[in-house]
Protein backbone atom coordinates (compact mmCIF):
# COMPACT_ATOMS: atom_id res chain seq x y z
CA UNK A 1 0.00 0.00 0.00
CA UNK A 2 3.16 2.32 0.43
CA UNK A 3 3.29 3.07 -3.76
CA UNK A 4 -0.46 3.13 -3.52
CA UNK A 5 -1.98 6.80 -4.76
CA UNK A 6 -3.83 7.11 -1.47
CA UNK A 7 -0.29 6.58 0.58
CA UNK A 8 1.35 8.99 -2.00
CA UNK A 9 -1.65 11.63 -1.05
CA UNK A 10 -1.42 11.57 2.25
CA UNK A 11 2.27 11.64 2.30
CA UNK A 12 2.45 15.00 0.06
CA UNK A 13 -0.16 16.11 2.38
CA UNK A 14 1.28 15.25 5.90
CA UNK A 15 4.52 16.85 4.44
CA UNK A 16 2.34 20.28 4.55
CA UNK A 17 0.67 20.31 7.56
CA UNK A 18 3.26 18.12 9.92
CA UNK A 19 4.95 21.69 11.44
CA UNK A 20 1.39 23.51 12.39
CA UNK A 21 0.69 23.56 15.88
CA UNK A 22 -2.59 22.64 17.51
CA UNK A 23 -2.95 26.09 18.37
CA UNK A 24 -3.40 26.99 14.97
CA UNK A 25 -6.13 24.54 14.28
CA UNK A 26 -8.40 25.45 17.48
CA UNK A 27 -8.55 29.16 16.69
CA UNK A 28 -9.13 29.02 12.43
CA UNK A 29 -11.76 26.23 12.91
CA UNK A 30 -14.22 27.20 15.73
CA UNK A 31 -16.56 23.94 15.30
CA UNK A 32 -13.11 21.69 15.81
CA UNK A 33 -14.60 19.85 18.22
CA UNK A 34 -18.28 19.35 16.99
CA UNK A 35 -16.23 18.14 13.85
CA UNK A 36 -13.70 15.83 15.61
CA UNK A 37 -15.94 13.92 17.99
CA UNK A 38 -18.18 11.32 17.73
CA UNK A 39 -20.79 9.85 20.56
CA UNK A 40 -21.44 6.24 21.16
CA UNK A 41 -24.61 5.51 23.82
CA UNK A 42 -23.23 7.46 26.69
CA UNK A 43 -19.78 7.61 25.97
CA UNK A 44 -17.89 10.35 24.18
CA UNK A 45 -14.92 10.18 22.28
CA UNK A 46 -13.08 13.38 21.39
CA UNK A 47 -10.17 13.56 18.82
CA UNK A 48 -10.47 17.08 18.16
CA UNK A 49 -6.94 17.32 19.70
CA UNK A 50 -5.35 15.72 17.28
CA UNK A 51 -2.83 16.94 14.47
CA UNK A 52 -5.06 16.37 11.55
CA UNK A 53 -7.64 18.41 9.36
CA UNK A 54 -10.87 17.74 7.65
CA UNK A 55 -8.53 16.59 4.45
CA UNK A 56 -6.31 14.27 6.58
CA UNK A 57 -9.48 12.49 7.71
CA UNK A 58 -10.87 12.53 4.33
CA UNK A 59 -7.64 10.83 3.11
CA UNK A 60 -7.29 8.38 5.65
CA UNK A 61 -10.57 7.16 4.83
CA UNK A 62 -9.48 6.69 1.17
CA UNK A 63 -6.25 4.76 2.32
CA UNK A 64 -8.83 2.81 4.28
CA UNK A 65 -11.33 2.09 1.48
CA UNK A 66 -8.42 1.57 -0.99
CA UNK A 67 -6.76 -1.19 1.60
CA UNK A 68 -10.04 -3.48 1.92
CA UNK A 69 -11.25 -2.75 4.98
CA UNK A 70 -14.77 -2.87 4.10
CA UNK A 71 -13.94 -6.65 2.76
CA UNK A 72 -12.09 -7.47 5.68
CA UNK A 73 -14.41 -6.47 8.06
CA UNK A 74 -17.07 -8.45 6.62
CA UNK A 75 -14.42 -11.61 6.35
CA UNK A 76 -14.27 -10.97 9.96
CA UNK A 77 -17.79 -11.76 10.84
CA UNK A 78 -18.38 -14.33 8.29
CA UNK A 79 -16.33 -16.62 9.58
CA UNK A 80 -13.90 -16.18 7.03
CA UNK A 81 -10.90 -18.11 8.15
CA UNK A 82 -8.51 -14.65 8.22
CA UNK A 83 -5.95 -16.01 10.80
CA UNK A 84 -3.74 -17.92 8.38
CA UNK A 85 -1.17 -19.28 10.07
CA UNK A 86 -3.39 -21.39 12.16
CA UNK A 87 -6.17 -21.99 9.21
CA UNK A 88 -9.09 -20.38 11.28
CA UNK A 89 -11.81 -18.27 12.14
CA UNK A 90 -11.79 -15.28 14.18
CA UNK A 91 -15.33 -15.35 15.59
CA UNK A 92 -15.12 -13.77 19.12
CA UNK A 93 -18.22 -11.74 18.03
CA UNK A 94 -20.16 -14.51 17.90
CA UNK A 95 -19.64 -15.02 21.62
CA UNK A 96 -21.16 -11.56 22.39
CA UNK A 97 -24.11 -11.95 19.69
CA UNK A 98 -26.83 -11.23 22.07
CA UNK A 99 -29.33 -11.30 18.92
CA UNK A 100 -28.87 -14.42 18.40
CA UNK A 101 -28.36 -13.64 14.43
CA UNK A 102 -27.36 -17.18 12.59
CA UNK A 103 -23.02 -17.33 12.67
CA UNK A 104 -22.26 -20.18 10.26
CA UNK A 105 -19.23 -21.69 10.11
CA UNK A 106 -18.56 -24.83 7.96
CA UNK A 107 -22.08 -25.54 7.36
CA UNK A 108 -23.33 -25.14 11.12
CA UNK A 109 -24.65 -22.10 13.11
CA UNK A 110 -22.31 -22.24 16.23
CA UNK A 111 -24.95 -20.13 17.99
CA UNK A 112 -27.00 -22.99 19.78
CA UNK A 113 -23.03 -24.33 21.08
CA UNK A 114 -22.23 -21.07 22.45
CA UNK A 115 -25.79 -20.33 23.99
CA UNK A 116 -25.55 -23.70 25.63
CA UNK A 117 -22.45 -22.66 27.33
CA UNK A 118 -23.71 -19.32 28.50
CA UNK A 119 -26.63 -21.39 30.14
CA UNK A 120 -23.92 -23.48 31.67
CA UNK A 121 -22.44 -20.71 32.98
CA UNK A 122 -25.16 -19.48 34.35
CA UNK A 123 -26.13 -22.58 36.38
CA UNK A 124 -23.14 -22.65 37.87
CA UNK A 125 -22.81 -19.31 38.73
CA UNK A 126 -26.05 -18.80 40.38
CA UNK A 127 -25.11 -21.89 42.42
CA UNK A 128 -22.04 -20.76 43.41
CA UNK A 129 -23.21 -17.27 44.64
CA UNK A 130 -26.27 -18.35 46.06
CA UNK A 131 -24.45 -21.03 48.56
CA UNK A 132 -26.20 -23.89 46.70
CA UNK A 133 -22.61 -25.25 45.86
CA UNK A 134 -20.98 -26.23 48.49
CA UNK A 135 -17.46 -27.20 49.43
CA UNK A 136 -16.01 -31.04 51.25
CA UNK A 137 -17.07 -29.44 54.72
CA UNK A 138 -20.56 -28.45 53.48
CA UNK A 139 -19.83 -24.89 53.94
CA UNK A 140 -20.16 -22.01 50.95
CA UNK A 141 -17.64 -20.39 48.65
CA UNK A 142 -15.86 -17.62 49.94
CA UNK A 143 -12.59 -17.33 47.56
CA UNK A 144 -12.07 -18.35 43.84
CA UNK A 145 -8.95 -18.69 42.11
CA UNK A 146 -8.84 -18.52 38.37
CA UNK A 147 -4.97 -20.55 37.23
CA UNK A 148 -4.34 -19.16 33.65
CA UNK A 149 -2.04 -17.74 31.66
CA UNK A 150 -1.82 -14.50 28.77
CA UNK A 151 -5.52 -14.20 27.90
CA UNK A 152 -7.00 -16.60 30.09
CA UNK A 153 -5.96 -14.33 32.87
CA UNK A 154 -5.23 -10.72 31.71
CA UNK A 155 -8.92 -10.66 30.01
CA UNK A 156 -10.97 -11.71 32.74
CA UNK A 157 -8.97 -10.05 35.11
CA UNK A 158 -9.03 -6.48 34.05
CA UNK A 159 -12.63 -7.16 34.05
CA UNK A 160 -13.14 -8.35 37.09
CA UNK A 161 -11.48 -5.32 38.83
CA UNK A 162 -13.04 -2.98 36.33
CA UNK A 163 -16.65 -3.79 37.66
CA UNK A 164 -15.43 -4.46 41.52
CA UNK A 165 -18.02 -2.15 42.20
CA UNK A 166 -20.63 -5.06 41.20
CA UNK A 167 -19.10 -7.85 42.58
CA UNK A 168 -20.69 -9.91 45.48
CA UNK A 169 -20.26 -9.24 49.24
CA UNK A 170 -18.07 -11.77 51.03
CA UNK A 171 -17.10 -13.66 47.42
CA UNK A 172 -13.52 -12.80 46.75
CA UNK A 173 -11.70 -13.69 43.14
CA UNK A 174 -8.27 -13.99 42.49
CA UNK A 175 -5.51 -14.76 39.63
CA UNK A 176 -3.04 -16.56 39.50
CA UNK A 177 -0.49 -16.60 36.03
CA UNK A 178 3.31 -16.50 37.04
CA UNK A 179 5.19 -19.66 37.10
CA UNK A 180 6.96 -17.99 39.66
CA UNK A 181 5.79 -19.93 42.82
CA UNK A 182 5.35 -17.06 44.97
CA UNK A 183 2.54 -15.75 42.81
CA UNK A 184 0.59 -18.71 44.30
CA UNK A 185 2.01 -19.14 47.40
CA UNK A 186 1.18 -16.07 48.79
CA UNK A 187 -2.44 -16.12 47.05
CA UNK A 188 -3.08 -19.12 48.95
CA UNK A 189 -1.35 -18.23 51.93
CA UNK A 190 -4.71 -16.71 53.89
CA UNK A 191 -7.11 -18.95 52.23
CA UNK A 192 -9.05 -22.21 53.26
CA UNK A 193 -9.44 -25.25 51.31
CA UNK A 194 -13.13 -26.14 52.21
CA UNK A 195 -14.16 -22.67 51.01
CA UNK A 196 -11.67 -22.33 47.51
CA UNK A 197 -12.95 -22.84 44.01
CA UNK A 198 -10.36 -23.15 41.52
CA UNK A 199 -10.93 -22.67 37.94
CA UNK A 200 -8.34 -24.04 35.47
CA UNK A 201 -8.38 -22.32 32.40
CA UNK A 202 -6.20 -23.90 30.03
CA UNK A 203 -8.24 -24.61 26.46
CA UNK A 204 -5.44 -27.98 25.91
CA UNK A 205 -5.11 -28.18 30.12
CA UNK A 206 -1.12 -29.07 28.73
CA UNK A 207 -0.15 -25.12 29.11
CA UNK A 208 3.05 -25.68 30.71
CA UNK A 209 2.75 -22.34 33.20
CA UNK A 210 -1.10 -23.32 34.09
CA UNK A 211 -0.57 -26.68 34.79
CA UNK A 212 2.18 -26.42 36.71
CA UNK A 213 0.63 -23.94 39.21
CA UNK A 214 -2.88 -26.34 39.05
CA UNK A 215 -0.97 -29.57 39.93
CA UNK A 216 0.83 -27.41 42.91
CA UNK A 217 -3.08 -25.88 44.00
CA UNK A 218 -3.80 -29.67 44.08
CA UNK A 219 -1.13 -30.25 45.82
CA UNK A 220 -2.11 -27.76 48.35
CA UNK A 221 -5.88 -28.75 48.30
CA UNK A 222 -5.10 -32.46 49.32
CA UNK A 223 -2.40 -31.43 52.17
CA UNK A 224 -5.27 -29.67 54.33
CA UNK A 225 -7.30 -32.78 54.82
CA UNK A 226 -9.28 -33.56 51.81
CA UNK A 227 -9.49 -36.34 49.66
CA UNK A 228 -9.13 -36.91 45.96
CA UNK A 229 -13.00 -37.40 45.46
CA UNK A 230 -13.10 -34.01 47.25
CA UNK A 231 -11.86 -32.59 43.92
CA UNK A 232 -14.53 -32.71 41.83
CA UNK A 233 -16.40 -29.58 44.05
CA UNK A 234 -13.65 -27.33 43.96
CA UNK A 235 -11.78 -27.53 40.93
CA UNK A 236 -13.12 -26.53 37.72
CA UNK A 237 -12.27 -25.89 34.30
CA UNK A 238 -12.27 -23.77 31.32
CA UNK A 239 -10.91 -25.96 28.22
CA UNK A 240 -11.65 -28.59 25.50
CA UNK A 241 -9.82 -31.47 26.97
CA UNK A 242 -11.92 -34.00 28.54
CA UNK A 243 -9.51 -37.03 29.27
CA UNK A 244 -7.12 -34.44 31.11
CA UNK A 245 -9.45 -32.65 33.00
CA UNK A 246 -10.91 -36.06 34.05
CA UNK A 247 -7.58 -37.58 35.07
CA UNK A 248 -7.08 -34.55 37.59
CA UNK A 249 -10.29 -35.25 39.46
CA UNK A 250 -12.48 -32.63 37.74
CA UNK A 251 -16.15 -33.62 37.15
CA UNK A 252 -17.14 -33.45 33.24
CA UNK A 253 -20.40 -31.47 34.23
CA UNK A 254 -17.85 -28.49 35.63
CA UNK A 255 -15.83 -28.63 32.35
CA UNK A 256 -16.67 -25.21 30.38
CA UNK A 257 -15.79 -25.35 26.56
CA UNK A 258 -14.68 -23.18 24.24
CA UNK A 259 -13.68 -23.56 20.44
CA UNK A 260 -10.52 -23.14 18.54
CA UNK A 261 -11.89 -19.98 16.73
CA UNK A 262 -11.61 -17.95 19.95
CA UNK A 263 -8.13 -16.51 20.23
CA UNK A 264 -6.99 -16.25 23.85
CA UNK A 265 -6.49 -12.79 23.49
CA UNK A 266 -10.01 -11.90 22.80
CA UNK A 267 -11.36 -14.99 25.19
CA UNK A 268 -12.83 -12.81 28.20
CA UNK A 269 -16.08 -12.91 26.10
CA UNK A 270 -16.58 -16.95 25.98
CA UNK A 271 -16.42 -19.49 29.11
CA UNK A 272 -12.91 -17.93 29.98
CA UNK A 273 -14.72 -15.34 31.29
CA UNK A 274 -16.37 -18.13 34.39
CA UNK A 275 -14.75 -15.55 36.71
CA UNK A 276 -16.02 -12.22 35.85
CA UNK A 277 -19.67 -13.76 35.93
CA UNK A 278 -18.90 -15.42 39.29
CA UNK A 279 -17.88 -12.27 40.77
CA UNK A 280 -20.40 -9.27 38.89
CA UNK A 281 -23.18 -11.90 38.85
CA UNK A 282 -24.41 -13.80 35.22
CA UNK A 283 -26.83 -10.58 34.75
CA UNK A 284 -23.86 -8.17 34.64
CA UNK A 285 -21.49 -10.79 32.61
CA UNK A 286 -24.59 -10.45 29.75
CA UNK A 287 -25.15 -6.60 30.26
CA UNK A 288 -21.03 -6.72 29.21
CA UNK A 289 -21.53 -9.06 26.22
CA UNK A 290 -24.22 -6.68 25.41
CA UNK A 291 -22.18 -3.65 25.14
CA UNK A 292 -19.82 -5.45 23.13
CA UNK A 293 -22.27 -6.53 20.37
CA UNK A 294 -23.53 -3.06 20.13
CA UNK A 295 -19.92 -2.27 19.91
CA UNK A 296 -19.35 -4.50 17.30
CA UNK A 297 -22.47 -3.46 15.24
CA UNK A 298 -21.35 -0.16 15.23
CA UNK A 299 -17.95 -0.87 13.23
CA UNK A 300 -19.39 -3.35 11.55
CA UNK A 301 -22.10 -1.27 9.66
CA UNK A 302 -20.95 2.55 10.26
CA UNK A 303 -19.54 4.32 7.55
CA UNK A 304 -16.18 5.07 8.04
CA UNK A 305 -16.21 8.66 8.83
CA UNK A 306 -18.07 8.58 11.90
CA UNK A 307 -16.52 4.56 13.02
CA UNK A 308 -15.25 4.93 15.98
CA UNK A 309 -12.81 1.63 15.69
CA UNK A 310 -11.77 2.58 12.53
CA UNK A 311 -11.06 6.39 13.33
CA UNK A 312 -9.18 5.64 16.12
CA UNK A 313 -6.64 2.91 14.16
CA UNK A 314 -6.27 5.56 11.31
CA UNK A 315 -4.87 7.94 13.85
CA UNK A 316 -2.50 5.29 15.10
CA UNK A 317 -1.56 4.45 11.03
CA UNK A 318 -1.24 8.22 10.91
CA UNK A 319 1.27 8.63 13.76
CA UNK A 320 3.14 5.16 13.75
CA UNK A 321 3.97 5.94 10.08
CA UNK A 322 3.89 9.94 9.04
CA UNK A 323 5.17 10.99 12.26
CA UNK A 324 7.26 7.93 13.28
CA UNK A 325 5.81 7.72 17.13
CA UNK A 326 6.99 4.41 18.32
CA UNK A 327 4.60 3.91 21.46
CA UNK A 328 0.74 5.35 22.63
CA UNK A 329 0.12 5.87 26.02
CA UNK A 330 -3.23 4.47 27.87
CA UNK A 331 -4.14 6.83 30.78
CA UNK A 332 -7.58 5.61 32.64
CA UNK A 333 -8.62 7.82 35.49
CA UNK A 334 -10.02 5.45 37.09
CA UNK A 335 -8.82 3.40 39.83
CA UNK A 336 -10.91 0.53 38.75
CA UNK A 337 -9.32 0.88 35.09
CA UNK A 338 -6.18 0.67 36.47
CA UNK A 339 -5.41 -3.04 34.83
CA UNK A 340 -6.36 -1.81 31.18
CA UNK A 341 -3.34 -0.86 29.66
CA UNK A 342 -1.96 -4.43 30.52
CA UNK A 343 -4.90 -6.03 28.73
CA UNK A 344 -4.42 -3.82 25.70
CA UNK A 345 -0.77 -4.35 25.44
CA UNK A 346 -1.59 -7.88 24.61
CA UNK A 347 -4.91 -7.18 22.25
CA UNK A 348 -2.84 -4.77 20.33
CA UNK A 349 0.85 -6.09 20.58
CA UNK A 350 0.32 -9.55 20.35
CA UNK A 351 -1.98 -8.97 17.12
CA UNK A 352 0.07 -6.97 15.38
CA UNK A 353 3.49 -6.90 16.44
CA UNK A 354 4.91 -8.59 13.32
CA UNK A 355 7.24 -7.85 10.58
CA UNK A 356 5.68 -11.14 8.69
CA UNK A 357 3.01 -10.21 6.13
CA UNK A 358 -0.29 -12.70 5.74
CA UNK A 359 1.84 -13.75 2.39
CA UNK A 360 4.88 -14.41 4.14
CA UNK A 361 6.77 -11.33 2.95
CA UNK A 362 8.36 -8.29 4.81
CA UNK A 363 6.64 -5.44 6.44
CA UNK A 364 7.98 -2.37 4.81
CA UNK A 365 5.73 -0.15 7.30
CA UNK A 366 5.77 0.20 10.81
CA UNK A 367 2.80 -1.56 12.46
CA UNK A 368 1.96 -1.59 16.52
CA UNK A 369 3.07 1.28 18.92
CA UNK A 370 4.66 -0.19 22.22
CA UNK A 371 1.47 0.20 24.42
CA UNK A 372 2.23 1.23 28.28
CA UNK A 373 0.40 3.27 30.78
CA UNK A 374 -1.04 3.65 33.86
CA UNK A 375 -3.85 5.61 36.00
CA UNK A 376 -4.09 8.97 36.46
CA UNK A 377 -3.72 10.86 38.82
CA UNK A 378 -0.61 8.30 39.81
CA UNK A 379 0.85 8.83 36.27
CA UNK A 380 1.15 12.21 36.75
CA UNK A 381 3.17 12.41 39.37
CA UNK A 382 5.59 9.54 37.47
CA UNK A 383 6.27 10.06 34.00
CA UNK A 384 4.03 13.08 32.64
CA UNK A 385 7.23 15.34 32.11
CA UNK A 386 8.24 13.01 29.54
CA UNK A 387 5.00 13.41 27.83
CA UNK A 388 4.80 17.33 28.22
CA UNK A 389 8.35 17.85 27.74
CA UNK A 390 10.09 15.16 26.30
CA UNK A 391 12.00 14.45 22.93
CA UNK A 392 9.57 11.91 21.98
CA UNK A 393 6.50 12.48 20.39
CA UNK A 394 3.82 10.03 22.60
CA UNK A 395 -0.23 9.72 21.24
CA UNK A 396 -2.27 9.62 24.78
CA UNK A 397 -5.78 8.37 25.55
CA UNK A 398 -7.22 9.77 27.74
CA UNK A 399 -10.12 7.29 29.79
CA UNK A 400 -12.97 8.31 32.28
CA UNK A 401 -16.26 8.24 33.88
CA UNK A 402 -17.69 11.05 35.03
CA UNK A 403 -19.66 10.11 37.26
CA UNK A 404 -17.97 8.22 40.39
CA UNK A 405 -19.51 4.55 41.54
CA UNK A 406 -17.71 5.98 44.91
CA UNK A 407 -18.45 9.70 45.80
CA UNK A 408 -15.89 11.40 48.17
CA UNK A 409 -16.16 14.85 49.20
CA UNK A 410 -14.60 16.91 45.92
CA UNK A 411 -12.54 13.51 44.77
CA UNK A 412 -14.50 13.10 41.74
CA UNK A 413 -14.49 17.00 41.08
CA UNK A 414 -10.16 17.18 41.67
CA UNK A 415 -10.22 13.86 39.12
CA UNK A 416 -12.03 15.17 36.69
CA UNK A 417 -10.41 18.80 36.69
CA UNK A 418 -6.85 17.31 36.20
CA UNK A 419 -8.20 14.87 33.11
CA UNK A 420 -9.29 17.63 31.34
CA UNK A 421 -6.20 19.86 32.54
CA UNK A 422 -3.85 17.47 31.36
CA UNK A 423 -5.42 16.97 27.48
CA UNK A 424 -5.64 21.05 27.54
CA UNK A 425 -2.22 21.39 28.11
CA UNK A 426 -0.49 18.69 25.92
CA UNK A 427 -2.53 20.40 23.06
CA UNK A 428 -1.78 24.20 24.07
CA UNK A 429 1.97 23.74 26.00
CA UNK A 430 3.19 27.18 27.13
CA UNK A 431 4.66 29.65 25.38
CA UNK A 432 7.65 32.03 26.17
CA UNK A 433 5.44 34.71 27.10
CA UNK A 434 3.34 32.96 28.60
CA UNK A 435 5.97 31.36 31.03
CA UNK A 436 7.73 35.05 31.46
CA UNK A 437 4.10 36.11 32.57
CA UNK A 438 3.59 33.78 35.40
CA UNK A 439 7.35 34.32 36.72
CA UNK A 440 7.21 38.33 36.55
CA UNK A 441 3.63 37.50 38.52
CA UNK A 442 5.87 35.79 40.89
CA UNK A 443 8.38 38.82 41.71
CA UNK A 444 11.19 36.71 40.53
CA UNK A 445 14.58 38.79 39.97
CA UNK A 446 15.36 38.73 35.87
CA UNK A 447 18.17 37.07 36.16
CA UNK A 448 16.07 34.36 37.88
CA UNK A 449 13.35 34.65 35.23
CA UNK A 450 16.45 34.01 32.64
CA UNK A 451 17.77 31.50 34.22
CA UNK A 452 14.52 29.28 34.78
CA UNK A 453 12.41 30.40 31.72
CA UNK A 454 13.85 27.40 29.42
CA UNK A 455 12.59 25.19 31.92
CA UNK A 456 9.05 26.26 31.96
CA UNK A 457 8.17 26.48 28.26
CA UNK A 458 6.32 23.42 27.14
CA UNK A 459 5.82 22.97 23.43
CA UNK A 460 2.36 21.65 23.59
CA UNK A 461 1.39 19.79 19.88
CA UNK A 462 1.00 16.81 22.06
CA UNK A 463 -1.83 14.89 20.49
CA UNK A 464 -4.35 12.99 22.54
CA UNK A 465 -7.64 11.73 22.60
CA UNK A 466 -10.63 12.22 25.11
CA UNK A 467 -12.86 8.95 25.95
CA UNK A 468 -15.13 10.08 28.59
CA UNK A 469 -17.93 7.72 29.42
CA UNK A 470 -20.95 8.68 31.95
CA UNK A 471 -20.49 6.06 34.19
CA UNK A 472 -17.98 2.72 34.08
CA UNK A 473 -20.65 -0.03 33.66
CA UNK A 474 -20.48 -3.42 32.48
CA UNK A 475 -21.88 -2.40 29.44
CA UNK A 476 -20.43 0.88 28.67
CA UNK A 477 -16.95 -1.42 29.93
Amino acid sequence: MMNSPQYKALFEHFEKIKNLHLREFFSQEKNRFKEFSLVFESTLIDYSKHRITAETKKLLIEFAVASGLKESIEFLFHGKKINTTENRSVLHTALRNRTNTPVVLNGIDVMPEINAVLHKIKLFTEQVRSGEHIGFTGKGITDIVNIGIGGSDLGPKMVTHALAHYSKKGLKVHFVSNIDSTHLSETLRNLRPETTLFIIASKTFTTDETMTNAHSARSWFLSCGAKEDDIAKHFVAVSTNFPATTEFGINPDNVFIFWDWVGGRFSLWSAIGLPIALSVGFENFVELLEGAEAMDLHFRYTEFENNIPVILALLDIWYINFFGTESHAILPYSEYLRLLPAYLQQAEMESNGKFVRKNGGRVVWNTASVIWGQPGTDSQHSFFQLLHQGTRLIPCDFIAAARSHDPLGSHQEKLMANFFAQTEALMQGKTEDEARGELEAAKMSEDAIEQLLPHKVFEGNRPSTTILMEELTPRSL
